[in-house]
């Protein structure tokens, strides 16, 4: 593949005829317009789309090993499998990007978790809706939640999970699910998706699974996953339709579970069979019974529910003959994050071809398992070869830039083995493969959910682990020093960054972690020219604007404090503390309508918790909000040390009201004084009058 530079996007060139990736779907999932409700008013069924997460395809269905899985079997004998149908990606939001965009991701963006999909990028639900649909979505887990975005076109997008939770189980999604059902009247078509999460690590199986599949809890998950599918199903089937019109359902998995298949215990590092096969059946009018041994991609969902819809198209699996292509897969994850060689996959009859530094190739048909590589003897097919040469490979610079998180998110998405990369990475010359790197696999995921969970002490030795055998790993350079400093080890702090500052001379990253690890102590002053540098080259970036929001503050800049704080809750929500500590801060700079508003806000977010009414109170009065200011003024507990201010203050606004028991106030002001208002009511010449 050579060496990808980080501006490596480049564009598809040479595309075959049989490749069903042509660049259209890269600009339709580019904001092309929206498609319209189906022509001529025909019936269309209720559709059920299924998503089956880390479901591998030979843990269900009849040819399932070590599991049953009656529910699937059952749907599977009334309808047509794909015995061999891919994930675009073995990750839960790209894969299930593709399904819901109909492109690979080349084509919507998203290459592997924790991003958000491009609003303008047209999704499935928003065709639905436009066709008259009632939609509806119910998801399991937090990597699917609406801030990724595709809950566009949904009426309902149901991903309310347990205060601190991240997943939910299909049990409590299927009740929610059909709920729903039971609460539609009518006959109008419905397309429902639910998601289910269950078989995803940790593995924490229900009874009576747990104790029937002791020795694999995966496999125990699937069962209890398949039980559900089962009844959601049976619900689904029950609805009444127009005019006796059979429902259409689709279950397909998002991507599979290594288990220790080719050194992967879970997921999304690399492009075998064991987490790139997934399930795929469909029942629907007009579907022919039978199984479909041709390779397919589940981005085909997309074709197939608007095929359903009244929208055919040559790439719906629906069709009595599925058009056939060369299938493409994608594994960015450890490109993005560490700088390793990126991985594409394509399957084109029996051949899979993978594409990471050097070419593999299995006869899939001979060779399942992928134990035998193939590349010395069999050139790869010339449509195939032509996507390993121009599928186009992310930029570093922007595909490996996170979106801003709140710490709950990251906490939520490490409780899922989800966790980002603290640098970007920098192209390296003889970058490593990931399938020559799978020792170091789980020791990256355990390191990774030690640092997010702040476990600094415990993860030093574990990042030096990494070091040793991928040494210009930058992500492990940065949370090295990153766990020194944060555990008062600033001389090896100073020495770890000063090695990360070598492997990436230009990173921004280097540069904000270090001006992070001087913020914190006395020399505080080192780190403003680089925090200034960061926040010009990077202007949304929140740690920077955080930090330096701090350092302004401590320089006595309050208004540029108080700016700074601004522009960080313009780029995540804040919390009610938060908002209160920013109105002291711009009370401090004499802004006094910013002051207000912030106060406001904190009060709306804390009710009886919010601790400012004394504030608030100054404050309305200095605007001549009377009215506001006695409120306020009013909330302030006899308990409260800044009491007796308060009475003074309230006196003040009962004489501005004119209120009949103002001499009454004036003197409760004089009976509660301290030192500081005794003097502030001798002066006051209010009182006088």
């Amino acid at each position: 593949m050579g060496q990808w530079g980080n501006g490596a996007m480049r564009k598809w060139v040479r595309l075959p005829v049989v490749l069903v990736v042509p660049l259209a779907l890269v600009a339709m999932a580019c904001g092309g317009p929206a498609p319209g409700p189906a022509a001529g008013g025909q019936l269309r069924p209720s559709i059920l789309l299924v998503t089956l997460d880390t479901t591998r395809m030979d843990a269900i269905g009849r040819s399932a090993v070590g599991v049953e899985t009656p529910a699937f079997n059952a749907l599977a004998a009334r309808g047509r499998t794909f015995s061999a149908a891919y994930a675009t990606v073995p990750e839960t939001l790209p894969s299930h990007s593709s399904m819901m965009t109909g492109v690979y991701p080349a084509g919507h963006g998203v290459h592997e978790n924790a991003r958000v999909l491009a609003s303008g990028t047209p999704v499935l639900a928003e065709s639905l809706k436009d066709a008259g649909y009632q939609t509806a979505a119910f998801v399991s887990a937090f990597v699917l939640a609406k801030r990724y975005g595709l809950a566009r076109g949904f009426d309902v997008y149901d991903d309310e999970l347990a205060p601190g939770a991240a997943e939910r189980s299909a049990k409590a999604t299927t009740e929610r699910a059909l709920a729903y059902l039971a609460g539609r009247s009518g006959t109008a078509p419905v397309f429902l998706w639910v998601h289910y999460f269950d078989a995803h690590a940790p593995y924490a199986p229900p009874e009576p699974f747990k104790s029937r599949y002791p020795a694999d809890p995966y496999r125990a998950e699937v069962a209890a996953m398949d039980e559900q599918l089962g009844r959601l199903i049976e619900a689904f089937d029950a609805r009444p339709t127009a005019a006796g019109m059979p429902p259409a359902i689709l279950v397909t998995g998002d991507h599979g579970e290594g288990l220790g298949d080719h050194g992967e215990a879970q997921h999304g590092a690399l492009l075998y069979q064991s987490t790139m096969h997934v399930p795929l059946v469909l029942v629907g009018p007009g579907v022919a019974v039978g199984e479909v041994t041709t390779a397919v991609s589940n981005r085909r969902v997309f074709h197939t529910v608007r095929d359903w819809a009244g929208h055919p198209s040559p790439e719906s699996l629906a069709v009595a003959e599925p058009e056939q292509e060369v299938v493409i897969g994608e594994a960015m994850k450890p490109f993005l994050q560490f700088g390793w060689q990126p991985q594409i996959m394509t399957v084109s009859g029996p051949l899979k071809a993978i594409l990471s530094g050097r070419v593999e190739v299995y006869d899939l048909e001979a060779d399942p398992r992928e134990a035998h590589d193939l590349a010395p003897e069999t050139s790869v097919p010339s449509p195939a070869r032509a996507v390993l040469d121009e599928y186009p490979v992310p930029s570093l610079e922007t595909a490996a830039v996170p979106p801003q998180m709140d710490e709950q998110a990251r906490q939520k998405l490490a409780s899922l083995g989800y966790v980002g990369a603290t640098a970007t990475p920098t192209v390296r010359r003889n970058a490593p493969r990931a399938a020559d790197m799978t020792d170091l696999l789980d020791v990256i995921d355990t390191a990774s959910g030690m640092f997010v969970r702040g476990e600094y002490q415990r993860v030093i030795p574990l990042l030096k682990q990494i070091l040793a055998s991928d040494p210009q790993n930058l992500d492990a350079a940065m949370r090295l020093a990153t766990a020194y400093s944060s555990t008062g080890q600033d001389g090896l702090a100073l020495a770890a960054f000063g090695k990360a500052g070598a492997l990436a001379p230009a990173s921004r990253d280097v540069r904000l972690y270090l001006a992070l690890h001087y913020a914190k102590g006395a020399d505080w002053p080192d780190a403003v020219p680089l925090l200034e540098q960061v926040v010009t080259e990077s202007p949304e970036r929140l740690p920077a604007l955080e930090a330096l929001a701090v350092i302004r503050e401590r320089q006595g800049r309050m208004a540029d404090a108080v700016s700074l704080q601004q522009r960080v809750y313009r780029l995540r929500s804040a919390s009610g503390g938060e908002l209160a500590q920013l109105g002291l801060l711009a009370m401090a700079a004499q802004q006094t309508p910013g002051a207000i508003d912030a106060f406001e806000r904190a009060q709306a977010a804390q009710g009886a918790a919010f601790a400012h009414d004394l504030e608030l109170g100054v404050l309305y009065l200095s605007v001549r909000r009377f009215d506001d200011a006695r409120q306020a003024l009013d909330r302030v507990l006899v308990a409260e040390p800044r009491h007796p201010m308060a009475l003074f203050k309230r006196a003040q606004v009962s004489v501005l009201l004119n209120e009949s028991d103002r001499a009454a106030r004036i003197e409760a002001a004089r009976r509660g004084a301290d030192a500081t208002t005794r003097a502030l009511i001798a002066n006051e010449r209010l009182f006088r009058q």
